[in-house]
C-alpha cells in the first residue's frame, strides 16, 4: 500500500494521535479504520435513496419535494422552540 502526505495543523494531528493512542492504535491504523467507517456523498445519496425505496415499498410513504420541504420547515420551528426553552 502506498503512503500519502497530508498537510494538517498540528494541534489537529496531536488530537488524532491521541485518540488513537487511547485506543491502541497507530495514527496510520485509526486514519484507516476511519476512513473505512465514513461515508463518501454519493454512498450517503445512495443510502437515502434506498431508504425512501424501502419505506414507499413497506407502507406507501413518498414525499414529494413540496412534504419534504414541509416536514423540514416544522422540524426547525419545533427544535427552536425546544431551544428556546
Amino acid at each position: 500500500m502506498a503512503d500519502a502526505n497530508v498537510r494538517i495543523p498540528a494541534e489537529t494531528r496531536d488530537r488524532l494521535a491521541e485518540v488513537a493512542a487511547a485506543e491502541h492504535l497507530s495514527l496510520r491504523a485509526y486514519l484507516a479504520r476511519l476512513a473505512d467507517t465514513l461515508l463518501t456523498p454519493a454512498e450517503r445519496a445512495e443510502r437515502a435513496e434506498q431508504a425512501r425505496q424501502r419505506l414507499a415499498a413497506w407502507n406507501g410513504y413518498s414525499p414529494d419535494a413540496t412534504d419534504t420541504q414541509q416536514l423540514d420547515a416544522e422540524l426547525d420551528r419545533r427544535l427552536a422552540q425546544a431551544g428556546g426553552q
